[in-house]
């Protein structure tokens, strides 16, 4: 008896033995990319919760609100980009007021005693001082007839959430590379706190074919995070890539996020700029109309306008290192104005 329980406990402790080392096995397996240097490929193979809920507490919903007086003309009065002075301006048959407001989302990266910064997109406050409209038809002189002047009178930019009304200035804008600093200079001490990503920006040339991100913005104004899939690593030698993540209005300038060797080490690897998308031409009435019977022919004033169609699933973004190097070209600029990034230059040209 004794020397088949002392049998049955050394097979017991040969399969323990056998299963462990084959665990491990598994293990490497399942994950090789968890000590090897580069970008993981795998979905996270443990909670990052908390890592994200604080990553997202950074991360804000950024606006552009414009004002715009609109000088509306007549085409008997055949205004042209050559007749048009202040005087003619005047002489407008009607003269309206609208607004456009673009949403987008930004990153606070900096903040020091009464000043913050917030990395965005720059396609989001560049907006034209004049906005022109012509007739479809006739000329003169040779030049088109203008049917309305529409002159920017007041531009917002404006971070949600934030205290003294959230009014920003332009700290820097590149809008070739599509990449804007917002700052704020408090007047007093936030009463709320502004948490800052404190998390290394990357090296997006690192990226590979199927490299796992997270991406973080705000689609129709809601935070959200979803994940996506590299593409077209280093597409265009500046370390620019394409992502498969869902993009829709807002998302512009949300942080990307990849991980390396594993949770929690979370790297900015970019920002969102746009998704593939394609535009018509479209007939509507002057304002939105809800509950409206489709079998009544519609009677009042027609506007054309232009239609955005997403291409769902085609998102591009702007490499860490395009964002490092404006900033460090740039570094004797935004010191002047009491921000410093030096300690962000952890990429080599």
């Amino acid at each position: 008896m004794r020397k088949s329980n002392i049998y049955f406990k050394s097979i017991l402790l040969f399969l323990i033995i056998i299963l462990f080392s084959c665990s491990k096995k598994i293990y490497k397996v399942a994950y090789p990319t968890l000590s090897d240097g580069k970008y993981d490929s795998e979905f996270p193979y443990k909670s990052c919760s908390s890592e994200l809920k604080k990553i997202t507490e950074t991360v804000r919903k950024v606006f552009c609100k414009v004002q715009y007086k609109n000088h509306i003309f007549s085409y008997d009065q055949k205004i042209t980009r050559h007749s048009l002075s202040k005087n003619v301006l005047k002489r407008a048959k009607k003269v309206v007021y609208f607004h456009r407001t673009v949403t987008g989302t930004g990153t606070v990266i900096f903040r020091k005693d009464l000043k913050v910064a917030i990395l965005t997109c720059a396609h989001i406050f560049v907006k034209p001082d004049t906005l022109f409209s012509y007739f479809t038809s006739g000329n003169s002189g040779g030049s088109r007839i203008i049917q309305s002047v529409a002159i920017k009178n007041v531009q917002e930019n404006l971070v949600a959430g934030f205290p003294e009304g959230g009014n920003c200035d332009i700290a820097l804008i590149d809008k070739a590379g599509d990449i804007a600093l917002l700052s704020k200079q408090f007047a007093s001490p936030p009463k709320i706190n502004i948490p800052v990503f404190e998390y290394p920006f990357g090296k997006a040339r690192e990226l590979e074919w199927g490299s796992f991100v997270y991406l973080l913005g705000f689609p129709k104004g809601y935070k959200i995070i979803t994940k996506g899939i590299v593409s077209h690593p280093d597409r265009d030698k500046k370390g620019s890539f394409l992502i498969d993540a869902l993009f829709n209005i807002g998302m512009s300038g949300g942080i990307l996020l990849a991980i390396k060797d594993g949770v929690p080490n979370f790297e900015a690897v970019g920002i969102t700029t746009s998704a593939a998308a394609e535009y018509a031409t479209v007939l509507v009435p002057e304002q939105q109309i809800y509950n409206y019977d489709e079998s009544i022919p519609y009677s009042g004033d027609i506007y054309v306008a232009n239609k955005k169609n997403i291409n769902y699933g085609i998102t591009r973004a702007i490499s860490s290192e395009a964002i490092l190097n404006l900033l460090k070209k740039n570094n004797k600029t935004l010191q002047k104005k009491g921000f410093d990034f030096e300690n962000f230059w952890t990429i080599t040209n």
